[in-house]
């Protein structure tokens, strides 16, 4: 039996514009060492056989990822024609291995854009969710302890009853009793302090047959319409036939869609360390700071300045007495929010993009 990587790189990565756009997501910008998807690979490299890691990402993204990842088998590149969120994608990965694997091979659904560090405590979990979910039609999903109320982060309540199956819990599985989607800033803290919650990472392990009956039974109109699908996978219309199947999909998560309907979903703790990077304050808590606590990066001069992200690309940004901020210049825009505003990058992302399709509507 055979361990396959999906690694997912859609989406548009909107909180870290300027940096992240549309033909350049945040997954393909290198914002720290290298970028995040080269790296999501090469880590992954070292666990999985090389044919058997995919990369899931938009048509239009597929010259940039190939460029990235140039030891990426061409027929490991698969393509969506735009987004529909994660469970069609996974649902068009499910076609493409419906024809290269087993049903009991095991599937494991990897996020691009994660900073991971102890790698081999990483490649550890990764063998006892391997165990788990081969004993049985599970998901398995990794939980990482929480260390700080963010509310962007979604969290996984586990079952802490001691009528536990017994086998998983020898791996150091638990039962998951519920999913809480980013929930504000109180409720996070709440949940820590209640000491049974868990970060949920956005990974996803199971076999393959396990994942295709999760979409017949909580997805049943996309399930049909992959189904579908599979006849014409080696036909010269099949990216024809796939766009014209998404075109008909709603966008639903796999979270969403899949994961918090289950009652087969069990959760093993990551002892790795681990970041979700999808804000500059983020990236801030990440990076190296000086004696002032910035974290500066590119032609910069910063005085009396303190507790600030400033990245410059392509010209000289100069501060004097700023505290707690974020500056951010790419090749035609500068943004500039407190820190503490760098969730709501994506909402003047919107406002931007609204801007943009109103322009269009009176040409």
């Amino acid at each position: 039996m055979k361990k396959i990587a999906l690694i997912l790189a859609g989406g548009s990565g909107a909180k870290l514009w300027p940096r992240s756009t549309r033909d350049k997501p945040k997954q393909f910008v290198e914002l720290e060492d290298g970028t995040m998807i080269a790296n999501t690979y090469e880590r992954l490299l070292q666990y999985f056989d090389s044919d058997c890691i995919f990369v899931a990402t938009f048509s239009s993204l597929k010259d940039l990822l190939a460029l990235q990842l140039p030891h990426l088998p061409k027929e490991n590149i698969i393509c969506e024609p735009f987004g529909r969120n994660t469970a069609p994608c996974l649902g068009l990965a499910l076609v493409d291995f419906y024809h290269k694997f087993s049903p009991e091979d095991l599937l494991f659904v990897f996020p691009s854009d994660h900073i991971i560090s102890n790698t081999e405590a990483f490649y550890g979990s990764l063998d006892s969710v391997s165990d788990a979910a081969w004993a049985g039609e599970y998901i398995i999903t990794i939980g990482i302890n929480p260390t700080r109320p963010v509310s962007r982060y979604g969290y996984i309540q586990v079952d802490e009853s001691e009528n536990q199956n017994a086998k998983l819990s020898e791996l150091g599985l638990k039962k998951v009793n519920t999913f809480a989607e980013k929930p504000d800033r109180q409720t996070a803290k709440r949940f820590i302090e209640a000491g049974d919650f868990l970060w949920n990472s956005g990974m996803y392990i199971a076999t393959i047959d396990t994942f295709n009956k999760s979409f017949e039974k909580y997805l049943p109109e996309e399930s049909a319409s992959f189904k579908s699908l599979r006849k014409y996978y080696n036909a010269k219309t099949y990216a024809t036939s796939v766009e014209f199947t998404f075109k008909q999909l709603n966008s639903v998560s796999i979270d969403n869609g899949i994961i918090e309907k289950a009652n087969n979903v069990w959760v093993y703790e990551g002892k790795f360390s681990w970041s979700d990077l999808g804000t500059f304050d983020e990236l801030f808590r990440l990076s190296q700071k000086d004696s002032n606590n910035n974290s500066l990066s590119g032609d910069v001069i910063a005085l009396e300045t303190k507790n600030s992200l400033v990245l410059s690309q392509n010209k000289l940004i100069a501060l004097i007495g700023i505290d707690d901020i974020i500056v951010v210049e790419s090749d035609d825009t500068i943004l500039i929010c407190p820190r503490k505003e760098s969730e709501s990058v994506k909402k003047l992302v919107d406002s931007l993009r609204l801007r943009e399709n109103i322009k269009h509507d009176m040409k």
